[in-house]
């Protein structure tokens, strides 16, 4: 079917259509491309929800109950849960939606599993198109469940609106909570498997990375980050978790997904977010921001494509050269670089 024919189908929220759109883009297949380009002007309605944190924190059962809890607001949801590909066979189980087995007859939900293929930062190289082919298809919220990834694998952070990251007791100490990466880039924190001990010790910790995080901040008169008060101070807000200079408290929100104990809490929690993207100028530029290292991704990686077209055997060359310590790899690739602007000009 060609991208002419898929478009309109795509845009009527046609289950077999989202799902060949979705294996077009994820596959790079021919007419893919025009598919997106297509899809564009229909886009930038759903909220995209970012889950992420370490294995065994319970993304994957909490996502489940985010879609129950959005459903029962009468929202359509997409979801695209990632897993990892094995880097000696290749292979990925895709078993994310396992959990979510519960929503598969249900016409307002949509979930694909996606490997990584080996791309790095806790997403696979198509999540964003395919995320796009959801919100182009009317879905009112998609949820993007990543990868277990470590401390600073934050690529979720330029996908989504939303960040949440999942934390559980004993998974680390207050050493980790004080680390800069993916601790530092959440908008809302949700403290899962709460009934267990350690529960209101990480919830400390996750405070004192926070307050460590604002001082940090006024310290260097930084725009960016957290706000400038304590995440105590976001459960009384009365603006919802901004402050009077805009940037936001990530709230803390405990809860128990196997039980859906907490998950109406946690929705409040991300809407009010939800609510501070959209009705704040720093929530604005957010978005801007991250619209434009879109783009500056997409310019990179097309022109890696064609300098790799261009030059053809001269890279190889070069690393002919570098291999026999001709030229060191710092001049082989300053040369490449004036060979390909040469040519581009």
């Amino acid at each position: 079917m060609s991208p002419a024919e898929l478009l309109p189908r795509v845009l009527a929220a046609e289950t077999r259509a989202i799902a060949r759109a979705m294996r077009m883009v994820d596959d790079r297949l021919p007419g893919g491309l025009d598919l997106l380009k297509g899809l564009f002007p229909h886009t930038g309605k759903a909220w995209i929800l970012g889950v992420t944190g370490n294995p065994g924190a319970g993304k994957s059962t909490l996502v489940d109950q985010l879609i129950a809890g959005f459903r029962a607001k009468g929202l359509r949801v997409g979801v695209v849960a990632v897993d990892p590909t094995s880097p000696y066979t290749g292979g990925a189980i895709l078993g994310d939606r396992i959990r979510m087995a519960r929503h598969a007859t249900d016409d307002g939900v949509f979930i694909r599993s996606l490997a990584t293929r080996g791309h790095l930062g806790g997403l696979s190289h198509s999540a964003r198109d395919v995320v796009r082919v959801l919100d182009a298809a009317g879905f009112d919220v998609v949820l993007v469940e990543t990868v277990g990834v470590g401390q600073d694998e934050l690529e979720i952070t330029r996908t989504a609106h939303t960040t949440l990251v999942v934390m559980a007791p004993g998974m680390g100490d207050e050493v980790q909570a004080i680390k800069a990466g993916i601790l530092e880039c959440a908008d809302v924190f949700a403290v899962n498997k709460a009934d267990r001990d350690g529960a209101d010790a990480t919830v400390r910790d996750l405070e004192l990375m926070i307050a460590l995080g604002n001082e940090s901040i006024r310290a260097l008169s930084r725009t960016r980050g957290h706000a400038t008060h304590t995440a105590r101070d976001a459960h009384v807000a009365g603006d919802g978790g901004g402050d009077r200079d805009g940037r936001w408290t990530p709230p803390i929100v405990t809860c128990v997904a196997t039980r859906g104990e907490g998950v109406g809490g946690l929705v409040d929690a991300l809407e009010r977010h939800r609510a501070w993207v959209v009705g704040t100028e720093a929530g604005r530029a957010r978005r801007k921001a991250r619209l434009a290292e879109e783009v500056r991704e997409g310019l990179r990686e097309a022109l890696i494509d064609a300098a790799v077209h261009d030059l053809g055997a001269r890279i190889d060359e070069a690393l002919a050269a570098v291999e026999a310590r001709r030229v060191d790899p710092y001049t082989a690739t300053e040369d490449l670089v004036r060979a390909f602007r040469g040519g581009a000009s």
